[in-house]
């Protein structure tokens, strides 16, 4: 039985709990300037308090004792020190070379601990947590530029890659790309570990935790609950659920919605109410156990945890009510293609015709072709926006064009698109016949999007890979009716083309 399987059979049976908030325990310790900093990085030159990743190289000890208090009180999961230990978030520090290390030891620092706690009928994992990362790819930093980015898709991939090696090199038995306030984000970290498990040959299962900001139900870059999880679901996590910014009162209804279309474990792990004047946390271990007895009581959830606020004295009291209810059954889904922008789409039987928009197609519109020539990008906007006030479902989006530099106009537009909730709201439909420019596309779409298109006209090879990829993107695709000898003329061509394509997809 391989990890999955042995967490799966606990799922099964119990409510399993995660950890608390390590920031806060830190912070009880009321570490100065020289205990972040140690022996070893005295002579540092920038200020390190804060850096509570670093910690796991300075003051491990402190950081194994916060992992037991967590397992002595029922923890069933301790979450690696390693919410800020990316590059780009060391960066900030000036230890963007200790990255690697701080993964491996935080890891190893769980592993440890988790080994003291573990017994044969009682098992104890480490979860390598991913952060967000204090960058993001779907919104501009700029008010008056819409279309810039202060990060990439291939920087946040780099980023994630190399954190991913440190917690697997560490031992972690469970990757989680957590407080997700951008999916665009989220999916650079997912395809970093997709790509990682797939080159070291691992199946280590991946969490994912998203971060709904306000009673709007919407992340911070702007995406429902719902298109987050159809643009995620693709990787088969072990389990989706929510964390940070709310208490869990405040989660309530997004964990019933989560819970009615999730497809595989739920789990949550809220902050101990919102912050008070002072910047203190109000939920007692008491009153926060009671709020999550309701969503264990109405079988919504499989594991809890908390956030910002939490202590072991919180687990033991979520632990004391969970061990009081059977864990939430995975419902039957129906399977239907499921698409989204900032908000979900899924195209059902009783939806009839789906309307795809191509009037931001530079080879459909002469018009939308002059204004992307003369780079009139607010009048191309204007053409997108009205293609989806006019009942568009899906909007195409293609830039092939001899004149344009194709690739750059694909992304520069997507970007201003990503700063427009009134288009951005529908999927995405990339549409070119060069899979760079497709490819480009899929780095600057943060909901589950659309590739038009791929074939078999280049051969299997070419067509499997790309289709792997888009997967590992997230993205559905078109499959023209080509093979090597071109495009299906007759309808036994059809059938043969078609037959072919699905058995070697599927």
């Amino acid at each position: 039985m391989n990890t999955e399987q042995l967490i799966k059979s606990h799922l099964k049976q119990r409510v399993l709990l995660l950890d608390s908030a390590m920031g806060t325990m830190i912070q009880g310790h009321k570490l100065s300037e020289d205990d972040y900093r140690g022996d070893r990085f005295k002579d540092h030159p920038l200020p390190l308090k804060g850096n509570n990743d670093l910690l796991s190289l300075t003051q491990p000890a402190i950081i194994q004792g916060i992992h037991e208090a967590n397992l002595a009180a029922g923890a069933d999961f301790i979450e690696t020190n390693t919410f800020n230990a990316t590059s780009i978030a060391q960066a900030d520090y000036a230890t963007e070379p200790q990255t690697f290390e701080i993964n491996e030891v935080s890891a190893q620092l769980a592993k440890a601990a988790c080994d003291k706690y573990s017994s044969e009928d009682r098992p104890r994992w480490v979860i390598g947590v991913l952060g967000p990362t204090n960058r993001t790819a779907s919104i501009s930093p700029d008010i008056n530029r819409p279309e810039f980015r202060n990060v990439s898709f291939e920087e946040l991939v780099e980023a994630y890659t190399e954190a991913t090696q440190g917690l697997l090199a560490g031992g972690a038995d469970v990757l989680m790309v957590e407080t997700i306030f951008d999916t665009l984000n989220a999916k650079a970290a997912l395809f970093a570990v997709q790509n990682e498990l797939e080159r070291q040959g691992l199946d280590t299962p991946i969490m994912i935790s998203g971060t709904i900001v306000d009673a709007s139900g919407r992340t911070l870059s702007g995406q429902t609950l719902a298109g987050f999880y159809h643009a995620v679901r693709h990787v088969k996590p072990l389990a989706i659920g929510l964390n940070c910014a709310l208490g869990a009162d405040d989660l309530i209804p997004y964990i019933k919605e989560l819970s009615d279309i999730c497809e595989c474990y739920v789990s949550i792990h809220p902050n101990a109410g919102l912050p008070n004047e002072l910047g203190e946390y109000d939920h007692g271990p008491e009153l926060m156990a009671e709020i999550l007895d309701g969503m264990l009581a109405k079988g919504q959830v499989n594991i809890v945890g908390g956030c910002c606020g939490t202590t072991p004295e919180h687990i033991a009291a979520m632990k004391a009510v969970s061990d009081q209810h059977q864990p939430r059954a995975i419902p039957e889904i129906k399977r239907y293609t499921r698409l989204s922008g900032l908000e979900p789409l899924t195209l059902t039987p009783d939806l009839n015709f789906i309307n795809v928009g191509e009037r931001t197609n530079v080879t459909g519109s002469l018009k939308f072709k002059r204004l992307i020539k003369e780079h009139d990008l607010v009048t191309a906007l204007e053409v997108a926006q009205q293609q989806v006030d006019n009942g568009a479902q899906i909007i195409d989006i293609n830039m092939d064009e001899g004149l344009i530099d194709s690739k750059a106009m694909m992304v520069t537009f997507l970007n201003l698109i990503g700063s427009e909730p009134g288009i951005g709201r529908v999927p995405i439909m990339l549409d070119s016949s060069k899979w760079d420019i497709l490819e480009a596309g899929l780095q600057h779409i943060q909901g589950k999007g659309i590739v038009n298109s791929i074939s078999l006209k280049e051969g299997e090879e070419s067509f499997i890979q790309q289709a792997r990829l888009a997967r590992k993107y997230g993205a559905a695709v078109i499959v023209m009716a080509f093979d090597e000898t071109g495009q299906a003329d007759s309808f036994q061509r059809k059938i043969e083309i078609c037959q072919r394509t699905y058995d070697v997809l599927t």
